[in-house]
C-alpha cells in the first residue's frame, strides 16, 4: 500500500480519535500543541493480500497518530501507558459504534500488569532526564514534568482501579516543574516518593492480576468477521 492509502485508512476507516497531550491531562498552556491519537479498522479483505496494511500511520494531519485496531487492542493487553491514556482522553473528536464498544471495554484493559508496565517505562525515562543532567546541567524539565505525571497516574490507578489522566490539583506544581522552577534534588525526590506510593499500592490494589483478555479478543473477532461483510474494499 502507498502512504496515500496508508492516509485514506486514516480519513475513512477511524473509528475512534481524540485528542491528547497537554490538553488531555490538563496541563495545556499557551502555544501548546493540539497532539491527536485515534484508532481505525483496516477492511479484513485486505489482510488477504500479501501486502499487508499497516499497524500504525502517522498523519495525515500534523501531531496526528493512529493504530490499527488489532496493534491498539495488542497495546493496551500490555497496559501500554500511551494507549491506555487514549481510551480515557476527554476530548473525543470523531468515534462511531465500534469505537463506542471499544471505549465500552475500558476497564477489560486495566490490571496489576499496569504497574510492571508504568514503571518500568518511568524508570527508563528518568535514566535520560539523569544523563540530561550529568551532561548539560539540567533535565529537560517538560519531560520530568510528564514523567511525574504519569507516576502519579499510576499510583492512583492502582490505588482505586480507575485511570484519571487529567493531573487535577497537582497542575501548578507540576507546570512549576515544566518551567524549571523547581530544584532537581527536590524533583527526584518527588519521583521516588511517587513510585514508592505505587510499588506499596500494587500489592493491595483493586484491580484484577490480568486483563480480560477473552473479552477482547471477542470484540475482535466480531469487528473482523463485520468487516470482512463490507463491500467498500478498494483493490488499491
Amino acid at each position: 500500500m502507498t502512504p496515500e492509502a496508508h492516509a485514506d485508512l486514516v480519513r475513512e476507516r477511524t473509528i475512534y480519535s481524540c485528542v491528547m497531550g497537554s490538553r488531555a491531562f490538563g496541563l495545556a498552556t499557551e502555544g501548546s500543541d493540539t497532539d491527536r491519537r485515534g484508532v481505525f479498522l483496516v477492511p479484513t479483505a485486505l489482510y488477504w493480500r500479501l501486502d499487508k496494511p499497516p499497524t500504525h500511520v502517522e498523519g495525515p494531519a500534523q501531531e496526528q497518530f493512529s493504530w490499527e485496531l488489532e496493534r491498539f487492542l495488542e497495546l493496551a493487553l500490555r497496559a501500554n501507558p500511551s494507549v491506555l491514556e487514549c481510551l480515557y482522553s476527554p476530548f473525543v473528536e470523531r468515534i462511531d459504534d465500534t469505537g463506542q464498544e471499544l471505549l465500552s471495554l475500558r476497564g477489560a484493559f486495566l490490571s496489576r500488569q499496569a504497574h510492571r508496565t508504568f514503571t518500568r517505562y518511568a524508570e527508563g525515562r528518568r535514566r535520560k532526564l539523569e544523563a540530561d543532567v550529568r551532561r548539560h546541567g539540567a533535565p529537560r524539565w517538560k519531560h520530568a514534568m510528564h514523567l511525574l505525571r504519569l507516576l502519579g497516574s499510576c499510583r492512583d490507578l492502582l490505588r482505586t482501579g480507575e485511570l484519571v489522566i487529567d493531573v487535577g490539583a497537582d497542575r501548578e506544581r507540576l507546570l512549576e516543574v515544566k518551567r524549571g522552577e523547581v530544584a532537581w534534588p527536590r524533583v527526584e525526590s518527588w519521583m521516588t516518593r511517587l513510585a514508592e506510593e505505587a510499588d506499596a499500592a500494587a500489592h493491595r490494589s483493586p484491580l484484577p492480576a490480568e486483563p480480560d483478555r477473552a473479552r477482547v479478543e471477542d470484540f475482535l473477532v466480531r469487528t473482523r468477521r463485520a468487516s470482512a461483510r463490507w463491500d467498500g474494499v478498494r483493490p488499491d
